[in-house]
Formats: C-alpha cells, sequence, structure tokens
C-alpha cells in the first residue's frame, strides 16, 4: 500500500464563537496546513503518517488521539517533556473579515530537526513513497534544520521517493521576502511535484505573468491554480487546463481549500491517475470543502471512493 509523510505542525486554535462579541467565548480546535491533508489523505484510504513534534501536554494528548481517530499514524510524532503546542487564535474584525493572531515561537513542532531522534526521524523518509510538506513547513526551522531536511530529502529520492512541495506562503512566518524566495528555490529544485498558487507565487514576485511565475519552477511535475477555480498544468507528456465544475452551493468557508485539493492530488496520483484526472479530483473536493465551515468536513460529507488504477511500480530516481 502506498504510503505518505506529512511533515508539518499543528497548532490549538482558538476560534470566535459564532455571533460573539469581541472579548466573548471562543471555541478551541486544532489546525495546520499539512495535518489538514494528512486527514484528507487518510479519508481517501491512503496510508500516511504524521512527522511533527508535541509536548507532553494534555492538548497534545488529544490531538493524538483525534489523528488517530481519523486513521493518520503518530508514530512518528515526537513528544518533549515540558512542552507546548503552538496556538492561534482566529477574531473577526467588524467587516466579518478573520484576522489571525499566533503564538509559537516556543512551540514543540519547531525544535523537530535538532532533537536526538532527528536522525532517526529523516531516515525513516526513505521508506515512504511520497514526502509531503508545505512552506510553512519549512518557514518554522532554521537554516540548518531546513539544509538537514533537504538533505533527507534527497537522499530518500534516490532510492525512489517522490517530494511534493506544496508553497503555501505566509508572509509572517519568514523574516522577509529574500529568505523566503531562496528557500523556495531551494525547495523547487529538490521536487518531483510543486503545488502551487497565483496568490503565493505573486506575495513573492509581485506583477508577474502566470507563465513567468510557472518558468521558475523547474520541477517536471506542476499544477498551478489561478485565482479563478482553473488548474494550469505542466507534466512530461504535455500541457493543460483543468476547470472546476460550477458551484451548485453556496461558499461557506475557503479553509482548507488547497489543503484538501493537495490530498485529492495525491491520492489519485498515488492511486494511478494521470496529472488531468488528479487535479480534477483536487477541485472536487476542494469545491465541497469550502462548502462546510471549518478545515475538516464531516466524515460523512466526504465524497464517494473512487476506484483507481494500481499505483505504479516505485522506482529510484536518478
Amino acid at each position: 500500500m502506498a504510503s505518505v509523510a506529512c511533515i508539518g505542525e499543528c497548532m490549538v486554535e482558538l476560534r470566535q464563537a459564532q455571533g460573539g462579541q469581541a472579548g466573548g467565548l471562543f471555541s478551541r480546535g486544532f489546525g495546520g496546513d499539512t495535518l489538514n491533508t494528512a486527514v484528507y489523505l487518510a479519508r481517501l484510504d491512503v496510508k500516511v503518517d504524521y512527522l511533527t513534534a508535541l509536548g507532553d501536554d494534555g492538548m497534545s494528548d488529544e490531538m493524538i488521539a483525534a489523528w488517530n481517530a481519523e486513521g493518520v499514524g503518530t508514530r512518528r510524532v515526537v513528544r518533549l517533556p515540558g512542552k507546548l503546542p503552538g496556538l492561534y487564535m482566529i477574531q473577526l474584525d467588524a467587516n466579518g473579515e478573520r484576522q489571525f493572531f499566533h503564538w509559537r515561537d516556543s512551540a514543540a513542532a519547531r525544535q523537530l530537526m535538532s532533537l536526538p531522534e532527528t536522525d532517526e526521524l529523516l531516515n525513516s523518509l526513505m521508506s515512504y513513497d511520497i514526502v509531503y510538506l508545505s512552506a510553512i513547513t519549512l518557514s518554522i526551522y532554521d537554516a540548518a534544520g531546513r539544509e538537514r531536511l533537504f538533505a533527507a530529502i534527497k537522499r530518500a529520492r534516490l532510492l525512489g521517493t517522490r517530494f511534493v512541495f506544496d508553497t503555501n506562503f505566509r508572509a509572517r512566518g519568514w523574516p522577509d521576502r529574500d529568505v523566503a524566495r531562496e528557500v523556495f528555490a531551494a525547495a523547487f529544485a529538490a521536487a518531483d511535484i510543486v503545488l502551487t498558487s497565483t496568490e503565493d507565487m505573486l506575495a513573492l514576485y509581485p506583477g508577474e505573468s502566470p507563465e513567468q511565475l510557472m518558468a521558475r519552477i523547474p520541477t517536471p511535475e506542476l499544477v498551478f491554480r489561478l485565482a479563478e477555480p482553473v488548474s494550469l498544468l505542466r507534466f512530461p507528456a504535455g500541457t493543460s487546463e483543468v476547470r472546476a465544475e460550477p458551484m451548485t452551493k453556496p461558499v461557506v468557508d475557503t479553509t482548507a481549500a488547497g489543503d484538501s485539493f493537495a490530498a485529492a492530488y495525491i491520492a489519485a496520483r498515488l492511486g494511478g491517475s494521470e496529472p488531468v484526472e488528479a487535479a480534477q479530483a483536487g477541485h472536487r473536493l476542494a469545491s465541497l470543502v469550502i462548502c462546510y465551515p471549518g478545515a475538516i468536513i464531516p466524515g460523512y460529507a466526504m465524497p464517494p471512493k473512487k476506484r483507481h488504477r494500481p499505483a505504479p511500480t516505485r522506482q529510484a530516481t536518478k
């Protein structure tokens, strides 16, 4: 069975209660971009492990229990005594727009690349068919940690593991855009598949056209999502444009649209689908997810599972 390692950070989420006023009640949950993708992968019957670090506190225990309940593997989660997960708060402004506030500088996940267990964790990447992470993942490590991670990914690729990089860019996580551009370039050079968007790339390279932005990414397989519900694909067999089907339900919450797209795309590719069919699957799931509040939709709302062709035999990268 094909397997995926998702690397990243899950944080405690405080969300303003529906209809609440400033200073009022907040509900508590958990959130993280790569964790969202891992959950949707598990729901799509992909064997997936989440690689991160947590504390030894009760909230970290709840996270582990929730991930196990979703079928996400937790054997690669490192528990650090005395540490805590990061925290962020979502608050609505006067216009109903969301604002995010983060407390994560000392979060356990930030230490994942500098622990006694790190070598064993990184060596395990060779056992997976795909390693998936985002730019948010890379932003929580220092330069030495990123270098260590990239070196491990390159070793894993020699044995046939594919690296999928999602550009999910958040400016607040980077000291400046020059550092982000340098890290993105390194990730692009190492990746087998890049999932990106005009929103992410224009934040780094303002004013450039989609064609110019795509030219910056040398990876053999590229999915470039436009502001409209359209993806431009580039892959060894050619190029294609994939449009999402028209929405039939109102959009409620766009949280995790990209995360769920990534999960459906990866699941389809692991199942033997070509990039165009995989992008169609990504659009279908993302279009469903945005019709529900929150990042993770109810299990009963998931689309019927589709049978894919057997995954191709894993081959080492030359």
